[in-house]
């Protein structure tokens, strides 16, 4: 969803330097980033502008984005934590992505719920227990801003390139 910590997100986990502001949409153009693996092993991630209910059929800036997330080995659902309906997000971004081509439900996922600096202890733990109906789609709590699981995060969607990249050859 628009204003969900993207391009946040990109800028910190790899050489990113995307337009970064407190309003939706900012995001108006994908941004890449090069994620350091080690010493030699690098991925691209892809920051794409925030996508809306109807954006299958044109709404917001819809159509033009969701190609570029078919040639993506992992999607990373990015979730704002201040949203009281976390799974319901989750379903309308997926249900966006059956619309335009069906097989991206086939891509690996990876569901991350974002800025969780701006809440205390408890109300992690209360995030911590919101189910997604998708046992082995993994999920992680971040914060881009305070650097929290991002490691984690990376090395995820790491493993997943690297399989993605075995199968292929």
């Amino acid at each position: 969803f628009p204003n969900a910590g993207k391009s946040t997100l990109i800028s910190t986990i790899s050489a990113a330097k995307p337009k970064i502001a407190d309003y939706p949409f900012t995001t108006l153009v994908p941004n890449l980033g090069i994620v350091k693996m080690g010493d030699k092993q690098t991925f691209v991630v892809a920051d794409i502008p925030g996508l809306i209910e109807g954006a299958s059929e044109g709404k917001g800036l819809g159509i033009q984005f969701l190609k570029h997330i078919e040639r993506t080995k992992v999607l990373v659902f990015l979730l704002d934590s201040i949203s009281v309906t976390l799974p319901e997000d989750y379903k309308t971004l997926k249900n966006e992505l059956k619309k335009f081509n069906p097989d991206l439900l086939n891509k690996d996922r990876i569901i991350c719920i974002s800025k969780t600096d701006a809440w205390d202890e408890n109300y992690i733990k209360e995030l911590k227990k919101v189910k997604f109906r998708e046992p082995k789609t993994p999920v992680f709590l971040i914060s881009s801003v305070m650097g929290s699981n991002l490691e984690e995060l990376k090395a995820a969607m790491w493993e997943i390139v690297q399989k993605n990249r075995e199968e292929e050859a």
